[in-house]
């Protein structure tokens, strides 16, 4: 799996006008599925979100994770991520994980990642979403569990 981790100061998405989910300060977490990964690479990637250290302690060092904050997380499924852009100029996205699949592996990795004691709320699958957010830092981390 693919995540693009963002820390935020407040973060939203909206569909068709109407605030789906949000969180305060924390993280958004924009993930993508893809072809092949299974429910343990959900809970992996959960798991080291949880724990990446890319918050302030008192000496402005950035040395605290989600789990040390009580901060809350903002997830939505962003099958972009899994952009090949290798042969010209328009990606193409068959890597990512087929629809039916990605959704379920998307809902694991946010229920992996509250069971871990972390405030969530998402998007919705497959919507045209709206993604307001205010960077913290600004501070954004690529991880995949293919590294």
């Amino acid at each position: 799996m693919r995540a693009l981790v963002q820390r935020v100061a407040q973060a939203r998405v909206d569909v068709g006008g109407q605030t789906v989910g949000r969180c305060g300060a924390g993280l958004l977490v924009l993930v993508c599925a893809m072809q092949g990964d299974t429910k343990a690479e959900a809970e992996a990637l959960a798991a080291k979100i949880h724990k990446l250290r890319i918050f302030r302690d008192d000496d402005g060092r950035m040395n605290r994770a989600l789990k040390d904050t009580g901060g809350d997380a903002l997830v939505i499924s962003q099958f972009t991520l899994a952009a090949d852009t290798s042969r010209g100029n328009r990606p193409g996205f068959s890597a990512a994980a087929p629809p039916d699949q990605g959704e379920g592996l998307y809902l694991h990795f946010a229920s992996a990642l509250r069971a871990l004691g972390v405030g969530v709320e998402t998007g919705q699958f497959g919507a045209e979403m709206a993604v307001h957010l205010v960077n913290d830092g600004p501070v954004t981390i690529w991880l995949d569990t293919a590294d």
